[in-house]
């Protein structure tokens, strides 16, 4: 009950939060959790993966329909408002709130809306909607605040035209251009989701080459298949002013003396971790200057009694891996000891227009580090399944080492990219030779489908090899 002490109180009811929730609760903990939204879920599920996500698929879908040589020509010129599109996503929205509120209600989970400050080590005060303050003690803190879009201060982002990740969603009206400044995961899927619908977007990478983490062919056939579609990428470079102008539009001055339009301007260069209002002073806990807490391998800060999870922790920043972050520190809240850490095979999934997804090491990495490896390929285009539907646009790819055959790295560009590559992860995790190229060249896959493509790229990689 709010108000009294408690056992733990966690802060933030994002996909870290929740799970540290849902452990500790079965676990028979006395658990509150404090939210400053009027909804639980987190900025995963208001303003960035579920409803990103949803548009995408709502852009997707329409951009398949106008492709549709059967229906084209019935609808020729129309384009769904964006506020239409927008709705998609908002019953999205409405369906996994109510999902996620019954875990709290069925787990006896209290939640307290308001904002949470450290005024003790022990202690926080929470502001509520109304105004009233209430203070609450625990013996362990977990924050999950997540985090937000970087917003640079020469910028105007109360501007009409000028939108980060979290206020597009906002946007009232489909502009007829757009510029994405920031070619990161979040300026790439946005940069592609926008062009679906026919929007000019430029999209300006402050580096040389787009998403240098990826396999080098893997990022460049992004980058290909991005112009492809009609999006104008320039690297390497960084602006020096914003304005708007009177027309209407937001011309973007780049420091190679350039100058860039478009009726909008979605802000998309790196985030903040939510750590600013904390009250983290009264703590002697300091956040670095990206707003990120340091914690030990136990998500401990530099407080032992106060865990940190998620996003504001820095890498790898995924929803995904924030809810097994906050299971993993609710075991040690609960127990005091957590054997079990992150799986090593994190899989990437990147939700571009087509898609990306991966795990393991790269090529460059495996060159670097002197690894003997070979590869294996299935492109999309060769798979009947792919032929049916369409979308045979992509490839598979296999690393593997050319002695031991044990699987190095996957690599997958296309549709359903991030659903493929969990096959392959299953098997990377698997012990001594469980972990080989041979397991998919031996296996029976359904056909058509698209794991076939695991077959093939294991016999074309092992072909390499003879």
């Amino acid at each position: 009950m709010a108000g009294f002490h408690h056992q733990v109180v966690i802060i933030g009811s994002g996909p870290g939060g929740e799970g540290a929730a849902m452990t500790l609760a079965k676990a028979g903990r006395q658990v509150l959790v404090v939210e400053r939204y009027v909804e639980v879920g987190g900025g995963c599920t208001h303003w960035g993966t579920i409803p990103s996500k949803a548009l995408r698929h709502a852009m997707q879908e329409y951009a398949r329909w106008r492709h549709n040589p059967l229906v084209r020509d019935l609808h020729r010129g129309f384009t769904p408002p964006f506020g239409d599109l927008i709705r998609t996503a908002t019953t999205v929205i409405e369906r996994q709130v109510d999902l996620r509120q019954g875990f709290y209600e069925r787990n006896r989970v209290e939640v307290l809306h308001g904002e949470a400050r450290f005024v003790e080590p022990q202690t926080i005060e929470v502001r509520k909607p109304d105004g009233a303050t209430e203070q609450i003690s625990a013996d362990h803190f977990l924050l999950a605040t997540g985090s937000r879009p970087y917003r640079p201060p020469d910028v105007d982002f109360s501007d009409a035209h000028i939108f980060d990740a979290d206020t597009i969603l906002h946007m009232a009206e489909s502009p007829r251009s757009l510029l994405v400044y920031g070619a990161g995961v979040v300026g790439c899927e946005y940069a592609s989701m926008f062009r679906n619908l026919d929007i000019k977007v430029t999209l300006i990478n402050t580096r040389d080459r787009l998403l240098s983490f990826l396999d080098d062919e893997i990022g460049d056939a992004l980058a290909y298949h991005l112009r492809d579609l009609g999006v104008l990428i320039r690297h390497g470079e960084e602006y020096s002013q914003v304005e708007t102008r009177s027309d209407g539009t937001v011309a973007m001055h780049l420091k190679s003396g350039k100058v860039v339009t478009g009726d909008a301007l979605l802000w998309a260069n790196g985030r903040t971790g939510n750590s600013r209002d904390l009250g983290l002073e009264v703590l002697g806990i300091a956040a670095d200057e990206r707003g990120n807490l340091k914690v030990n391998d136990n998500y401990q800060t530099e407080q032992p009694h106060i865990y940190a999870v998620g996003d504001l922790i820095g890498f790898p920043a995924m929803a995904s891996a924030a809810y097994d972050q906050g299971r993993l520190a609710a075991q040690h809240i609960a127990t005091g000891v957590c054997d079990r850490r992150l799986t090593p095979f994190m899989p990437m999934g990147i939700y571009t227009s087509p898609e990306v997804s991966y795990v393991g090491r790269t090529e460059a990495e495996l060159t670097r580090h002197q690894v003997p490896y070979e590869v294996g390929h299935a492109f999309f285009k060769s798979l009947a399944h792919a032929q049916i539907t369409g979308h045979t646009v992509g490839m598979l790819k296999l690393l593997f080492h050319r002695e031991t055959l044990a699987l190095l790295g996957i690599h997958c560009f296309g549709h359903g990219a991030a659903e493929l590559v969990h096959i392959g992860q299953a098997i990377m995790a698997q012990p001594g030779e469980g972990n080989t190229v041979k397991y998919f060249a031996d296996t029976t896959f359904n056909y058509p489908t698209m794991a076939e493509a695991y077959r093939v790229a294991a016999i074309n990689g092992l072909n390499r090899l003879r």
